[in-house]
């Protein structure tokens, strides 16, 4: 018996076979939370590839070369894109081809448009079975996720070009074209006068002569208006254009339309080609008031319909007008008397820098007016020029850029949408400065 109780108590104090016990013990959650480690990392794998797939969808389904895109462009109204949810998921599916291991559940795309922007979302879930969570009751793992991406629609936007052709138009382009004009004439005239009662009138002089006058280089600059237009908009409806002119002849100065609104650029185009210096019937014609601000802007400011939000059925409005800034026109409020010692007062005959109030009511309408100034250049060998105008360049507003023709040209201009031409830079490369800087201010705006 005594050596039993020796044996039991050598048992008690032996420690040599814990590990193997402990170890024992032990090995069964060990396994279940490495299984468990594995089954999870391979879930979030999966996960990442489907999140990845979803990403994709969302982002590729309103590309601006995407279906939902063009079709949302002629959407007048918010609502669903059918096309898109097609094309999300097929680029879902397409991203997951291959991918093995997995159950896809449901992938739910939506793609909708609300005003200017359009919105992709893609829903996902998919079931996973699992490799050693099944021994804990635990066969499959579910993974889920989403992917949203919004896109902003491009601006619809309709021009009105309001293009000065009145016979100071007829001057020439450049110093240059001006310095010729004075060497070839008599009365060392830089004015090519369109004047259908003399069969040599200076607008024939000045064609023979090679000379651009500025009407020459107006009509060619809104002609590649319409290209830069073209090249510009991301729908073929983006822009609208409409033209108008002072008129064809002295006799009936008014606001003339050369083109209706339309998207159709290629035949704005066309039309724009049609646009000449106004003719005359002699000198003193119409009293040669032939640039009537007053009456122009008023009835330019009717024919422009109260500016949108910029969407398809709501455009923006911008007044684009090309002008050398000074009226001519018969107005008892002219801003400025025309009375002086030489010529005497011959009012209401009115010639003074445009009256900024005038564009005011336009603006405040919301509309937006981009200016493009055609510098009047000075003539000083021509004394109407240096009775009437050139005061106003020079005189007591100190000359160019303060002249008060620049400054109230300046002010009629919506903020940062001013250009004035140098005769170095030219009306066609400032024609499509101003125009991108008008789509910038759009898309800034709004």
């Amino acid at each position: 018996m005594r050596a039993l109780f020796r044996e039991v108590g050598r048992f008690r104090r032996d420690k040599s076979g814990n590990i193997a016990v402990i170890f024992t013990l032990a090995l069964l959650p060990i396994l279940s939370a490495i299984g468990c480690a594995v089954d999870y990392s391979r879930a979030t794998q999966l996960r990442s590839k489907l999140q990845a797939a979803a990403d994709a969808a969302s982002v590729g389904s309103i590309s601006k070369t995407s279906p939902a895109f063009i079709a949302a462009g002629s959407m007048t109204t918010d609502g669903a894109i059918p096309v898109g949810v097609t094309d999300a998921a097929n680029i879902f599916n397409g991203n997951m081809s291959g991918v093995s291991g997995y159950t896809l559940n449901s992938v739910t795309p939506t793609v909708t448009k609300s005003g200017s922007a359009i919105t992709s979302n893609v829903q996902f879930s998919a079931n996973m079975a699992t490799m050693f969570l099944g021994v804990m009751g635990k066969s499959t793992m579910t993974v889920t996720g989403s992917s949203t991406s919004t896109a902003n629609m491009p601006l619809y936007i309709d021009f009105y070009l309001l293009l000065d052709n009145s016979p100071s138009m007829g001057v020439g382009a450049t110093p240059t074209d001006v310095a010729t004009m004075v060497a070839n004439t008599s009365d060392q005239c830089a004015f090519a006068c369109h004047d259908v009662s003399d069969s040599n009138n200076y607008y024939k002089l000045a064609k023979s002569l090679g000379v651009t006058m500025r009407i020459d280089v107006l009509r060619t600059a809104t002609q590649q208006l319409m290209d830069t237009a073209a090249a510009t908009q991301t729908y073929s409806t983006q822009f609208r254009m409409a033209i108008y002119d002072l008129g064809s002849t002295a006799d009936t100065a008014a606001l003339t339309t050369i083109f209706s609104l339309s998207s159709s650029l290629s035949s704005a185009k066309t039309a724009a080609g049609t646009i000449d210096l106004m003719t005359v019937n002699g000198q003193n014609d119409n009293n040669d008031q032939d640039t009537n601000y007053d009456t122009l802007l008023t009835q330019m400011n009717s024919a422009i319909a109260s500016p949108g939000a910029g969407t398809s059925s709501a455009p923006l409005k911008y007044l684009f007008f090309v002008t050398d800034g000074v009226a001519d026109e018969v107005n008892a409020s002219c801003l400025y008397t025309m009375s002086n010692s030489t010529w005497g007062n011959i009012a209401p005959r009115c010639q003074e820098p445009i009256n900024t109030a005038l564009c005011t009511t336009i603006k405040n309408r919301g509309i937006k007016i981009a200016v493009l100034y055609t510098t009047y250049l000075a003539l000083p060998t021509n004394s109407w020029y240096n009775s009437w105008i050139g005061p106003f360049n020079a005189g007591p507003w100190g000359p160019s850029p303060n002249s008060q023709i620049a400054l109230n040209m300046q002010s009629c201009a919506s903020p940062g949408l001013y250009f004035e031409v140098s005769p170095t830079q030219g009306i066609s490369a400032a024609m499509t400065s101003l125009f991108q800087k008008a789509v910038a201010d759009a898309r800034i705006s709004n």
